[in-house]
């Protein structure tokens, strides 16, 4: 996202509606207030074939929150961004109410529900937590809470979580928690985006955005994971990447699960793996995290986009006080004060377009970020397309309001891979400025195919017309029946392989389209 001049964020979905708790699948230790808190005691799920230990999760349809409250009701924070099946996190929590609980849900499909209850704490007793700091130098917000229980992970299934603190008040919060693959050999891998949650994160005042004053120029430098998220705690995650997981896990087809910041720590998750799902909005990339996903297309992993703003930002990744990774870094349009620059002149924490060491997404996604915002239709350009099989358009149609926030189009004028076919192409005005919104697909030498949406509520349009939370910005049912389809052509043709091998060649239509 481009920095709004007011230097807010977007906000996230409201109404999440009151769900009675059925607590059918609650394996927690009842009453136990223990600093040590175990997971259900199932086997691993790598003993089990992909999918095997999600059909052992029983569907929660409670999950969601009914109170979130004050601020200050309740709200916490965990010290891993993600975890493998078995190893331990912990809670860091602060809550008005004299007691909590957390449950632990696992979003997939489950009939419907969405979520299923993998493990409930007992009663543990709170209190109201404070100490946070601001650095003066970046202006990074830590909380620095002291940890409020431990939680074993043994038994839990690979997948995207929300843990929910449930305050005795009756108020409630999430904290995500992705328990990540060790391996994606021939699974599709979706991939979270926790760099950009964070970035836009306000708690504690600041943000990649702004700061306490609301303004551009007091916003954070480098942002910490070591304090809870704003609004429901998982704004982000709910909005730009829920739906997407519920509807691949529908499919039954074999999945792996891991973030941004993992995929940068150790890549060889990718190895193997069928396609990489990147989300509704995955915006923060380090360099590394681009290398490695881009020798992963190289190799014949199929990559689909499904939103826009893709790998917009360069960031660099840097320890927290116990010295594993905790801080995003990104100075924008001030990475000429970053002191890390003088001995790394290339390493610039700002766009990837911009210099020192420029190096557009488009490379890499086919198509480039252009704008924020903007409302528009979507336009059907080549309804034979394969990406299209099944949902009965003709070219000229329109879905209201799919293309926004924010937009990508195919451009010349920046490094492009050839052939590129744009299977949609909608006008639109952004800031009184005419231009088009691309979804477009290419393939690599090594038969990888690529799929980018070029709009950022590509996700958001999964739930469009449904009362499921969200932002659907008046889409409807037709737009929600679309999207489902397309979303599950590309992740159904993509998970056999090299779309190359099975799906017909892009027809290189951008000349005829933009006239160069």
């Amino acid at each position: 996202m481009t920095d709004n001049p007011d230097g807010r964020a977007r906000q996230g979905p409201g109404g999440l509606r009151r769900r009675r708790l059925l607590g059918a699948a609650a394996a927690g230790a009842a009453g136990m207030t223990a600093a040590v808190l175990s997971g259900c005691d199932r086997a691993a799920p790598s003993a089990h074939p992909p999918g095997a230990a999600r059909r052992s999760v029983a569907a929660e349809p409670g999950w969601q929150i009914a109170s979130a409250g004050p601020a200050d009701a309740v709200q916490g924070y965990a010290d891993r961004i993600s975890v493998r099946p078995g190893e331990e996190f912990g809670l860091s929590v602060s809550t008005t109410a004299p007691n909590f609980r957390v449950s632990a849900f696992r979003v997939g499909w489950y009939g419907g529900a969405q979520a299923g209850l993998v493990w409930r704490s007992g009663r543990i007793s709170g209190r109201i937590q404070s100490g946070s700091k601001v650095s003066r130098d970046t202006r990074t917000v830590r909380a620095g809470w002291e940890r409020s229980l431990t939680v074993n992970t043994q038994g839990w299934p690979e997948g995207a979580y929300l843990l929910r603190l449930d305050a005795d008040s009756g108020h409630q919060r999430y904290v995500p928690l992705i328990v990540r693959s060790a391996t994606a050999v021939g699974r599709t891998l979706l991939v979270h985006a926790p760099a950009t949650w964070q970035a836009y994160n306000r708690w504690g005042g600041y943000s990649l955005y702004a700061g306490a004053d609301g303004s551009y120029a007091s916003r954070s430098l480098a942002v910490s994971f070591d304090r809870p998220y704003d609004g429901t705690g998982a704004e982000k995650f709910l909005v730009y990447e829920r739906a997407a997981v519920v509807l691949a896990e529908r499919l039954g087809i074999p999945l792996a699960y891991t973030t941004g910041v993992d995929v940068h720590l150790d890549p060889r998750v990718l190895r193997g793996a069928r396609t990489v799902v990147t989300l509704g909005h995955d915006e923060y990339w380090t360099p590394e995290q681009r290398r490695y996903v881009t020798a992963a297309r190289d190799a014949g992993t199929n990559l689909a986009f499904l939103g826009a703003n893709t790998c917009f930002r360069r960031i660099r990744l840097e320890p927290g006080p116990r010295g594993d990774i905790r801080t995003v870094v990104c100075y924008k349009t001030d990475y000429r004060l970053d002191p890390y620059l003088e001995r790394h002149p290339t390493m610039a924490t700002t766009d990837f377009r911009a210099g020192p060491g420029a190096d557009p997404e488009s490379s890499l996604t086919g198509v480039i970020y252009e704008g924020f915002p903007t409302d528009a239709p979507y336009r059907v350009e080549n309804a034979g397309h394969w990406v299209f099989r099944g949902t009965g358009v003709r070219k000229g149609d329109r879905f209201a309001h799919l293309v926004g926030v924010e937009y990508d189009r195919v451009d010349p004028g920046f490094p492009t891979p050839a052939p590129i076919e744009i299977v949609a192409h909608s006008p639109l005005v952004c800031k009184g400025r005419h231009s088009h919104s691309d979804s477009a697909y290419y393939t690599a030498p090594s038969g990888a195919g690529v799929f980018a949406t070029g709009t950022m509520r590509w996700v958001e349009g999964l739930m469009a017309g449904t009362a499921e939370g969200g932002r659907d910005h008046s889409m409807d049912t037709r737009t929600r029946q679309f999207v489902t389809k397309v979303t599950q052509n590309v992740l159904n043709g993509f998970a056999t392989g090299p779309a190359r091998r099975s799906r017909p060649a892009p027809r290189d239509n951008v000349s005829r389209i933009y006239g160069s």
